[in-house]
């Protein structure tokens, strides 16, 4: 599966973080890299506009090798095995297409799960927010205070180190 990482440098402005009465909002952005034997390509279409992010595979003989098994690539023809429905592919993806939706309910899946491994999480309760293709929560403690965090997920472009919303 992919890998979050937070980005680079962390937006500051009053448009990432808000302060109110009762509580804040957080607006992090999160990297999804890609698993090794797989890279996300960006795809545009001019008409109508759209960009969508292609989930390719990669061979990764000479390291597969040197571990004594075959790369999954050549083995199944270029093909993921479909028997096995946790691959990135059949989880996340709408054909070969990364799905924004999906992706969205895989991390607050993945958040909620290690939450509830946190010590925090008996004194403040952590609940995904149904936000549609943005990732969004909100964290509730016994005081009434609360904070809400509305995590905007993306893929790096390249080495520039410049991103791609999923949104």
């Amino acid at each position: 599966m992919p890998e979050l990482h937070p980005a680079v440098e962390m937006d500051t402005s009053p448009a990432a973080c808000g302060v109110q009465e009762h509580g804040s909002t957080y607006r992090p952005l999160v990297i999804l890299r890609p698993p090794p034997g797989h890279s996300f390509i960006l795809e545009s279409t001019k008409w109508p506009p759209a960009r969508r992010i292609r989930v390719a595979l990669e061979c990764l003989c000479s390291g597969e090798q040197l571990l004594g098994h075959t790369c999954f690539l050549h083995a199944s023809g270029g093909q993921l095995p479909t028997d096995q429905d946790w691959y990135l592919m059949d989880t996340l993806c709408t054909g070969s297409y990364l799905d924004a939706k999906k992706v969205t309910r895989w991390v607050q899946t993945l958040v909620l799960s290690a939450w509830l491994l946190l010590p925090q999480s008996r004194h403040c309760q952590l609940t995904a927010l149904p936000w549609g293709k943005s990732c969004g929560f909100r964290l509730s403690g016994a005081s009434g205070l609360h904070c809400s965090i509305e995590m905007a997920l993306a893929v790096q472009r390249g080495c520039s180190g410049a991103c791609l919303s999923l949104e």
